[in-house]
């Protein structure tokens, strides 16, 4: 939908967010951890009946499941890439057996039992709202590079356009304060991208918009307080306008 360089800059994005904006955190409220944990008790865990190794590579097989079915047509129709293209289904159902031998062998009935059940779940629950979001996107936007939506495409790229520290500031604003229904992002900033929305923002707006929306400010509020909340709020913003301005520079 978005191509592989922003989902892959989202990807390493999201990881990158989790691990600086909690070390972050913690060192701007350190004090107080120290004293919340004084009073913890930590229950004892369960013991896995798999190795770290398994689970790595469990999670691995599911990873590049994911990659190979989505692989998409490369412009250049040689070279590595329309090779791998070429041979994705075969690479898809080698490793959909790989991952039938690491269940059978390395997961309990019960767990498979669950796993099904909460795959189904989630199945109802969000296909849903992916639907409702290309039917929204489409009639705001219209179709990608084809100006037939509500919002003219020209508002879009006066606000969205290129890769200013205004667009992509602006950008992780209206990503940290909407609310993004999982998956309803993509089809959304596809039409916005349609519409004029530089690359950065873009990026942007997917790394704020799954990590805040204004109910979740308000829980999370409620559960860590506004110091901490604020904390957590602007160095979201500001790491994703960063982040974005960077992405937007390297792919032009």
């Amino acid at each position: 939908m978005l191509g592989w360089q922003i989902g892959l800059a989202r990807a390493l994005g999201a990881v990158l967010f989790s691990v600086i904006i909690g070390l972050i955190m913690a060192l701007l409220f350190r004090g107080e951890e120290k004293e919340r944990a004084k009073g913890l008790l930590m229950p004892e865990g369960e013991e896995s009946s798999r190795t770290l190794r398994q689970t790595v590579l469990y999670f691995l097989v599911l990873v590049l499941v994911l990659i190979f079915a989505s692989w998409s047509k490369p412009a250049e129709q040689a070279g590595f890439w329309h090779a791998v293209y070429s041979a994705k289904w075969y690479l898809v159902i080698a490793l959909l057996l790989a991952l039938s031998v690491i269940l059978k062998a390395w997961f309990k009935r019960e767990e498979l039992s669950a796993w099904v059940n909460s795959t189904w779940d989630f199945s109802i629950k969000i296909l849903p709202l992916l639907f409702g979001g290309v039917l929204v996107a489409g009639f705001l936007m219209g179709r990608p590079g084809v100006d037939t939506g509500i919002i003219p495409a020209r508002y879009v790229a006066l606000v969205v356009g290129g890769n200013s520290l205004l667009a992509n500031f602006t950008a992780s604003i209206v990503g940290a304060f909407m609310y993004f229904a999982t998956l309803t992002e993509v089809p959304v900033v596809q039409g916005l991208i349609g519409s004029g929305m530089g690359q950065g923002p873009a990026l942007a707006l997917l790394l704020a918009g799954p990590a805040l929306s204004l109910p979740s400010m308000l829980v999370i509020n409620s559960v860590l307080g506004f110091k901490k909340t604020f904390a957590y709020v602007s160095l979201v913003v500001i790491m994703a306008t960063l982040t974005g301005m960077v992405f937007g520079t390297i792919v032009g």
